[in-house]
């Protein structure tokens, strides 16, 4: 048994009494007339709607209808999903899944071979093993990670996109799209958006902030980034524009805390621990969700220098880094959106 007292941060079972991760400015008050509010929890997180300019009832209905769709499918947490599925036949047969499942794993690979595995959707067995964010949270032995660490290689996923097939081929290997799924929930949330021809929206799916169209004054959206050492709500500075979706992650949202040692949930592939490079969050801006999502993820496990250079090869991609000393980097393009209103927090050179 080990020794010394454990405090534990935000489990899943405690998401549903949290506020939004980022705080979205807007013109509208919450209340105003003619808009349509919905919030429900999904995909493990707490989504927040907000119809500003157009769209109706029908149109939240289909789009919370449609982020079901994507748990009941992608999610490793729940039986019967075709992720559970693969996994359930690790080292047996190939398993049968549908074409949106294959286009985010095609997608979360193609990122796998980008950042030479720090996101890694076969990371499933160390998610598992440390189990952060649920009250069986723990740190593994050291065999233990060895042991596990053996079954995470994105290279050894074995996929045939014309058959719509998947094969693990060792036994307990795991799937785990959470550092991407959320993203293409987001941009689905867009296509029912533009389907249903809304002109304004707000939406909130757990820290991935997408904001939809113009808002009726034709200022900008401005979105505020979540200071990671205060409470939600609380932000750093503001990201300033139209139709993008803004995405954070960070080490304050899903940890515990072990005698003086936080273990947070951005595990690093390699290691087998949650990432040690400094870094507490970092914020990407995009126009596509699910881009955002992973580039998020892995910006902080590639850290600062690798993470920037990452995000400053892809066009008209923005990011935000914030370290342990409260210093801010920003890429080329958030320079010229982002600005910081946080006296508490400095702009690093």
């Amino acid at each position: 048994m080990r020794s010394g007292h454990m405090m534990k941060g935000y489990s899943m079972r405690k998401i549903s009494r949290l506020l939004v991760l980022l705080l979205v400015i807007s013109a509208c008050a919450p209340n105003a007339r003619g808009e349509i509010n919905r919030t429900d929890l999904v995909l493990g997180t707490v989504c927040t709607l907000r119809l500003v300019d157009g769209g109706s009832n029908r149109t939240a209905d289909e789009i919370f209808k449609r982020l079901k769709a994507i748990e009941d499918t992608m999610s490793a947490n729940k039986d019967g999903t075709q992720i559970a599925e693969i996994n359930a036949h690790a080292g047996k047969d190939a398993v049968k899944i549908g074409a949106d499942t294959m286009f985010v794993l095609q997608k979360a690979l193609e990122y796998a071979r980008k950042t030479e595995g720090a996101l890694d959707p076969s990371i499933g067995p160390l998610v598992k093993l440390w189990n952060i964010g649920t009250d069986d949270a723990r740190i593994p032995g050291k065999e233990e990670i060895r042991s596990t660490l053996s079954l995470i290689d994105y290279r050894k996923v074995q996929i045939n996109p014309t058959a719509l097939t998947v094969r693990l081929p060792l036994p307990g290997m795991k799937l785990d799209l959470g550092a991407i799924a959320k993203g293409y929930a987001a941009d689905e949330i867009a296509r029912i958006l533009e389907k249903h021809r809304v002109r304004a929206a707000v939406v909130d799916l757990g820290g991935n902030v997408l904001v939809f169209g113009k808002k009726k004054d034709g200022s900008p959206w401005r979105v505020g980034v979540q200071d990671p050492s205060s409470d939600r709500g609380e932000y750093i500075g503001l990201v300033a524009g139209e139709a993008m979706t803004v995405v954070t992650s960070g080490i304050y949202e899903r940890f515990f805390i072990e005698d003086g040692v936080r273990y947070h949930h951005l595990l690093d592939p390699k290691t087998g621990f949650p990432a040690k490079n400094n870094l507490v969050s970092v914020t990407i801006i995009a126009s596509s969700s699910i881009d955002a999502d992973a580039l998020s993820t892995s910006a902080f496990i590639l850290g600062l220098e690798k993470g920037m250079k990452l995000v400053e090869g892809i066009p008209d991609v923005g990011a935000v880094f914030i370290d342990l000393e409260k210093r801010v980097y920003l890429s080329s393009r958030a320079k010229k959106i982002f600005t910081l209103t946080n006296k508490g927090y400095t702009m690093a050179e």
